[in-house]
């Protein structure tokens, strides 16, 4: 296994266990919509991270439907939770939930359309940098209302979106070094 290698599952590994450790917290000391959407963005991650990861390996098709399911009733607990933030008026977690099903959507094309966007690299683009861009408001705004765990969680969650952006944009037999650049 190469240094780079290494150190890319090192830092997702620990990344994981920090965002699990968030979910704890909010699943124990949140509310319940906090605690749904924390979990079901977790699951989401880690299904998401292992499709990259072993996007070129065959899977049965009982694997397949296995991580469609998975991912749906994950999907449901994220909408759920956005229902719940709205009805309960909580704008800066309604916002980042809008904005991250925005995200998923763009790295589901990016997934399974490649060629779509490759044919329009510029909207793509445009619309990702607006997406991380109001993203990175957001922790900015609960940063300056004194919500320092919300900041800090939607700053882990930006870092491991754009570790799954890399894998996304590496080529086979690249290395983690070479697909950064």
């Amino acid at each position: 296994m190469t240094q780079g290698l290494l150190r890319s599952r090192t830092f997702k590994a620990a990344l994981l266990v920090l965002l699990a450790a968030n979910t704890v917290y909010f699943t124990v000391f949140g509310t319940a919509a906090k605690g749904i959407d924390a979990f079901a963005w977790l699951t989401l991650l880690v299904l998401f991270d292992m499709e990259t990861a072993y996007k070129d390996r065959p899977r049965s098709r009982a694997a397949q439907l296995a991580v469609r399911a998975a991912r749906l009733v994950a999907g449901a607990g994220v909408l759920a939770a956005t229902i719940g933030y709205v009805f309960a008026e909580d704008t800066l977690d309604a916002l980042n939930a809008g904005l991250w099903i925005a995200v998923v959507v763009l790295l589901e094309m990016e997934l399974r359309w490649p060629a779509l966007i490759v044919r329009q690299r510029t909207a793509f683009n445009i619309a990702a940098v607006a997406l991380f861009g109001g993203l990175a408001l957001l922790v900015l705004l609960w940063a300056a209302s004194g919500m320092w765990l919300d900041a800090y969680d939607a700053v882990l969650w930006l870092v491991a979106f754009a570790a799954i952006e890399v894998d996304l944009t590496r080529r086979p037999g690249d290395s983690p070094q070479r697909a950064a650049t």
